[in-house]
């Protein structure tokens, strides 16, 4: 009886043993902690620089004969005139609004460009005498900007835009060839110069380089005012003026952007630290008790 007992005691203990390790089993050991993820962040305002560089195909100009008081009633009238096509560079500074919108102001310098002209005057019902013209338009034009980016396909953006601002127009080495020298009509230029409202329609594409570097191929039809030019002649005749007006060019730019933002990566916030689940110490199991018979006596 006793054999038997210990039997049944040392089934108790093992299987008290196997049903604690199984539960132990159902709580494993939090995982090591996951180090940060790293993302990528942008410290970038929407402000870039461009520079740009391009040819400027003028059109034929409206040139207006301004007699001086005692040259009224002359007769004289311009037969045609004539406008060479210059070149022009310039920067600017814009800033990105969102993804389709920005604006900007640009600077540009168009290069001297030569203008000529010639016109005629009565002889008294002689042949008329005939009058050359020649010198040089130089500008700064100064244009805030607004375009609209109309999304991008294989890192290409085309875009359209408008500008408004102000051209400084000066007229250089402006010379009155005059009628000959018998008739005292030569003259030279005062280089005058002066502002003038100018306007601008803009179309181009634009090709992401890098994220931050943009290059672009444009068109650009600019008008830029007029200028109003005084030749003093030569001989004591009066002054006369010339006015350059509907100034406008076709022109056809290759340009640079550079986002002045950056980027960096940085690490992300780490996950809140969920503590693993308590183990709860499972019940003692209580072995019943053993029926015992009775002892008989053998008497």
């Amino acid at each position: 009886m006793s054999f038997q007992r210990l039997k049944c005691s040392l089934l108790g203990g093992f299987a008290l043993l196997s049903a604690g390790a199984a539960q132990a089993a159902d709580y494993a050991p939090p995982p090591p902690p996951q180090p940060p993820m790293m993302v990528q962040e942008e410290f970038a305002s929407g402000w870039y620089l461009r520079g740009q560089v391009g040819i400027g195909l003028n059109t034929r100009y409206t040139l207006t004969y301004l007699p001086a008081f005692f040259n009224v009633g002359n007769g004289f009238a311009f037969e045609h005139s004539d406008f060479t096509d210059t070149f022009f560079v310039g920067f600017g500074v814009g800033y990105e609004w969102n993804s389709w919108f920005r604006t900007d102001v640009t600077l540009d310098y168009r290069a001297k460009a030569r203008v000529s002209a010639f016109g005629t005057a009565p002889n008294g019902g002689g042949n008329p005498f005939g009058d050359s013209y020649q010198g040089y338009l130089s500008s700064w034009v100064l244009l805030g900007n607004a375009y609209v980016d109309l999304g991008t396909w294989n890192c290409i953006t085309p875009f359209v835009g408008i500008g408004a601002g102000w051209a400084h127009n000066q007229m250089s080495d402006f010379t009155d060839l005059g009628f000959g020298a018998a008739n005292g009509g030569r003259g030279i230029g005062r280089d005058s110069s002066n502002w003038s409202f100018a306007w601008a329609l803009h179309a181009g594409l634009a090709y992401s380089v890098t994220r931050n570097f943009k290059f672009e191929v444009a068109y650009r039809y600019l008008n830029y005012g007029s200028v109003t030019e005084t030749v003093d002649c030569f001989g004591g005749c009066a002054a006369d003026s010339y006015k350059f007006d509907k100034l406008a060019s076709h022109d056809i730019m290759l340009a640079l952007r550079w986002n002045i933002g950056d980027y960096a990566v940085v690490a992300a916030p780490a996950p809140a630290y969920v503590p693993p689940p308590v183990y709860t110490q499972p019940p003692v199991y209580q072995q019943p008790p053993v029926y015992m018979p009775p002892l008989r006596s053998r008497g």
